[in-house]
């Protein structure tokens, strides 16, 4: 039922000193290299004050360097955090929205002991025009704490497909309570449609003496619904997929590229063996979908299908951070071994 199948096998190699010959294990010490978490717009945020006061800025794009640029001229009648002191330290941070875990955060330098910052810098994204034309501009006003304690002051967002370019000047803006949508952690980016199931060992017919038996992961990547448009004729995407602890070229299997469609159908199974039923609580399925293009992919979003313990082989790692829905999608493959399990799952920051 699917156009593309690969299989490949996957051995750990979990307590061993010195690996047999010809092995393609992945020795545990060298865990995974890819990145945790990203850190959400909010994150840090201590304070219960109430968003006031204004925020002076201006926007601008430089055709021939390719480059986004917010002028932060200064804020005013910003809110009190430490009232005893009568005190506040702000600085301004910017997203651009959807993708903050692409393009990253930007921040001016902490101003101390005002409500009235002038800052006059400039934050500056590298970004394509019509990518840029896609995204939002959160600026947000914080208070620094020598913590990290930091305190929300307010925020305002902006839709730059609608923004005028032409206008280049200075020009004030209220400061707004948090948005709904981000407090909530609304950050769509598609949802992916697959099936996984478990082949335990024994279960494909007569064993090799010489071959100990072993599982195997089957993954049927069918679909993805919503994805990001980073360009005006749609996205060439791909889907990635590596079963953590291992990042090795023997781990790595990847479906074809989808040209420009936002909903892409891929219907490729992949096939992992070399598993034993105790390797499920310890190993993790990472698929992440790309935005294909000749100098560099666009990570779109991705899924971790594990049990979420944090822990791999007893080591603490980032990556072992799945969500309720992708626990559980795992551990109903677990319990119901030789079945299909069908599921939606929405993509996410990795």
């Amino acid at each position: 039922e699917s156009d593309t199948a690969s299989e490949i096998s996957f051995q750990f190699n979990k307590h061993k000193k010195t690996p047999s010959i010809g092995s393609h294990s992945s020795d545990m010490a060298s865990v995974s290299s890819v990145s945790g978490s990203v850190l959400s717009v909010y994150s840090g945020d201590f304070g219960s004050v109430d968003a006031q006061g204004t925020v002076e800025f201006a926007l601008d794009y430089d055709e021939k360097n390719r480059e986004f640029q917010v002028h932060v001229s200064q804020c005013k009648d910003l809110a009190v955090v430490d009232e005893k002191k009568s005190r506040s330290d702000p600085y301004v941070k910017t997203y651009l929205l959807p993708d903050k875990a692409r393009m990253g955060k930007r921040k001016t330098s902490v101003k101390k002991r005002t409500v009235n910052p002038v800052y006059n810098e400039v934050l500056r994204y590298k970004i394509e025009k019509m990518v840029l034309l896609i995204q939002k501009l959160n600026l947000s006003v914080w208070h620094n704490d020598p913590l990290g304690r930091n305190s929300f002051l307010g925020e305002i967002e902006i839709d730059l497909a609608s923004w005028d370019w032409s206008n280049r000047k200075l020009n004030w803006y209220p400061l707004k309570p948090r948005s709904l949508s981000a407090v909530n952690g609304v950050d769509h980016r598609g949802v992916m449609n697959l099936s996984i199931k478990y082949v335990p060992p024994g279960s494909l017919g007569k064993v090799c003496p010489k071959n100990p038996p072993s599982g195997e992961v089957h993954i049927w990547v069918k679909d993805v619904k919503d994805l990001l448009q980073l360009r005006p004729s749609g996205v060439d995407s791909f889907v990635k997929c590596y079963v953590l602890p291992d990042t090795s070229k023997k781990s790595y299997q990847k479906t074809r590229v989808i040209k420009r469609d936002t909903n892409p159908v891929f219907n490729h199974t992949i096939v992992y063996d070399g598993f034993h039923t105790e390797d499920l609580k310890d190993a993790c399925v990472e698929l992440t979908v790309w935005d294909h293009e000749k100098l560099t992919n666009h990570f779109l979003g991705g899924i971790r299908l594990g049990l979420g313990t944090g822990l791999s082989y007893g080591i603490s790692v980032d990556w072992m951070d799945s969500t309720q829905e992708e626990v559980a999608f795992w551990q109903e493959m677990m319990s119901a071994a030789n079945e299909w399990i069908e599921g939606l799952l929405p993509l996410r920051s990795l």
